[in-house]
């Protein structure tokens, strides 16, 4: 027998019933996310880096919460990085890009034991979601950000409520 076959498996053990129900509300309530964010003229994209940022770490909703706020940090970051970036570029050349990658790294890495602050994912998720969208850096890029992914972060907790209460 192999070392594979005599290690305990990590799947959380469900009815065929209960799984089937799990899996069914996540796709409805993921549906519904994606309309509203395109029914709203937001991108669906978007709201997904809400809905993933939520279940980073989703044992708990301040867990979700704190990730929510990571990732909204992570967006503000990713703005003022890209500006800082352009600003630096005349005097420091190529060095702009890596200096400014270091700097956000290490706050953002230096945070991650942080019970609030602390996670990473959702912090680097905010700065690729913001660089993706190829926004100019104005309130309002920041807010249709911001309430795109409040929609995926909202969706999320949804499942997750609904999930608990008729599925696990």
């Amino acid at each position: 027998m192999s070392n594979v076959q005599n290690q305990p498996t990590a799947v959380h053990r469900q009815t065929r019933g209960k799984f089937i129900l799990w899996t069914v509300i996540a796709s409805v309530v993921a549906a519904f996310a994606a309309w509203l964010s395109a029914a709203l003229a937001l991108e669906v994209w978007v709201m997904f880096a809400g809905f993933i940022a939520w279940f980073t770490r989703p044992t708990t909703l301040t867990n979700s919460l704190a990730a929510m706020l990571c990732l909204w940090l992570g967006l503000a970051i990713g703005a003022v990085s890209g500006v800082l970036t352009g600003m630096l570029v005349p005097s420091l050349g190529h060095l702009a890009l890596p200096l400014v990658v270091f700097l956000v790294a290490l706050l953002i890495v230096g945070l991650r034991t942080q019970h609030v602050t602390g996670n990473m994912l959702a912090w680097f998720l905010g700065i690729v979601t913001w660089f993706a969208a190829g926004f100019d850096m104005t309130a309002v890029s920041f807010l249709h950000l911001t309430g795109a992914t409040s929609i995926g972060g909202l969706a999320g907790y949804t499942c997750q409520a609904l999930n608990r209460r008729w599925a696990e």
